[in-house]
């Protein structure tokens, strides 16, 4: 049997978070570092409107994507939601291709 690994909290967002990640699974703040400050100015976007909008968003996806991808070598249930979730769009795939060719 394995041991809880549970023995943190996210400073952000208060999430629990296993003893040997780096960064929080839910906000993506690196485990340990303070949370931005009330009095603190806001980060200035690069660029303004919609564009410097969706480019913070997937900046964002992709550094949570590889703490979660990397977070996978590490717990057995989340390698098993990204098999099932390759296995699924393998599966679409096929199904298309079925439809298309047939």
């Amino acid at each position: 049997m394995s041991e809880i690994e549970i023995a943190r909290r996210c400073s952000v967002c208060g999430i629990s978070v296993r003893q040997s990640a780096i960064f929080c699974p839910q906000c993506g703040q690196k485990v340990g570092a303070d949370p931005v400050s009330e009095n603190s100015p806001p980060p200035v976007p690069a660029k303004t409107g919609v564009a410097g909008n969706v480019r913070e968003r997937v900046e964002k996806i992709k550094h949570v994507s590889s703490v979660m991808i990397d977070q996978a070598a590490y717990d057995p249930s989340l390698r098993f939601l990204l098999v099932a979730a390759v296995l699924f769009v393998l599966f679409l795939i096929l199904l298309i291709l079925s439809k298309v060719i047939g």
